[in-house]
């Protein structure tokens, strides 16, 4: 029973990054899994809704800017991606079923209790890393836009989701950086220590 993994957000300068794990059921997977980059926003949230409605377990979890601000990027993505591991694992458990392997999108992860395989690009050729793809990115994306809408709406994050835009990048000089910006991204745009 393999669980796959991947993150979303490693390369925006606001919001957390995301991770998520999966174990499709082997019997109902959803077709036109991908890489959620190769997917528009309303296809990944279909297949978004139709993998969890159909896997065996599943589970996002977000590390936010102050741990990626504390640790950097890669320790809270290996977090996060170790929190959502963890959470399949007890799913698993709570249905007698039990996880054989991890597949890990990318070259480099955190060793778990659990074996692991690193698998470049294996969003777009591994269905299990690819539904998880899917489901950091509605979830981190969905994040960005209750945040743009209920708190900080002038700096665009419904559009771009944190990302480093000319739009992004020109309301950070106009307006500072606000309280979910990672600070430690931030100094080449701001020209000093965004911290305050």
């Amino acid at each position: 029973m393999i669980i796959g993994v991947d993150e979303a957000g490693r390369g925006a300068l606001a919001g957390p990054v995301a991770a998520a794990a999966v174990v499709l059921h082997p019997d109902n997977v959803p077709v036109g899994i991908t890489d959620s980059k190769q997917l528009t926003a309303a296809q990944r949230t279909i297949l978004a809704e139709q993998i969890q409605a159909s896997a065996l377990a599943y589970s996002v979890a977000l590390v936010h800017h102050e741990r990626i601000d504390e640790v950097n990027i890669l320790q809270a993505t290996f977090d996060a991606m170790h929190q959502a591991v963890d959470a399949v694992l007890t799913r698993l458990e709570g249905k007698g079923l039990v996880a054989t392997h991890l597949r890990v999108d990318g070259n480099r992860f955190r060793p778990h209790a659990i074996p692991h395989t690193c698998l470049v690009k294996g969003d777009a050729t591994d269905r299990s890393i690819g539904a998880a793809s899917i489901l950091a990115k509605t979830a981190r994306d969905l994040w960005m836009v209750e945040q743009a809408e209920s708190r900080f709406p002038h700096y665009g994050f419904a559009a771009h989701k944190g990302y480093g835009t000319a739009q992004h990048r020109s309301a950070l000089l106009t307006y500072g950086p606000c309280e979910i910006h990672r600070h430690t991204f931030l100094s080449k745009i701001l020209g000093t220590s965004a911290r305050a």
